[in-house]
């Protein structure tokens, strides 16, 4: 099989390049992808536990717990420890990772406008059905 017909070479260089627009756009406001992600996970929401953004963002909770210690550092987030189980963290978007909303949608949104520029709609529509089917799919 020719390398640019192989299904993990056409998705890694697809999310590559959309990845460095998107952290291109992002920059200005001084997060990264996968911390709009965590925001995301947290806008319109009072709280959520590290583990449940690691689950929606299909990451380990090691991972996401370097992305959030980065984010606490820049005033976006507050991780708030339940006095009566200390186990439990939850996260909050700050006054700041909230501010940063109403733009950051907006960069999403014309991101995604500009990643699929040269699809019709009903292409669109077919191309995130069947990236959904792969992404649900079980591996073995």
């Amino acid at each position: 099989m020719e390398l640019q017909d192989c299904i993990n070479f056409l998705l890694t260089t697809a999310q590559h390049n959309v990845f460095q627009y998107l952290s291109q756009r992002l920059a200005p406001y001084d997060i990264t992808p996968s911390q709009y992600g965590v925001l995301n996970c947290l806008w319109g929401r009072e709280h959520n536990t590290p583990k449940q953004i690691a689950d929606t963002l299909c990451l380990e909770t090691s991972t996401i717990s370097g992305v959030l210690d980065r984010m606490q550092k820049k005033g976006l987030i507050d991780r708030i420890v339940n006095v009566e189980d200390r186990r439990e963290v939850q996260v909050i978007a700050t006054e700041k990772g909230n501010l940063l909303e109403e733009p950051v949608l907006k960069i999403i949104e014309e991101v995604n406008i500009e990643a699929l520029k040269d699809l019709d709609s009903t292409q669109q529509e077919q191309l995130k059905a069947y990236l959904r089917i792969i992404a649900n799919g079980d591996f073995k």
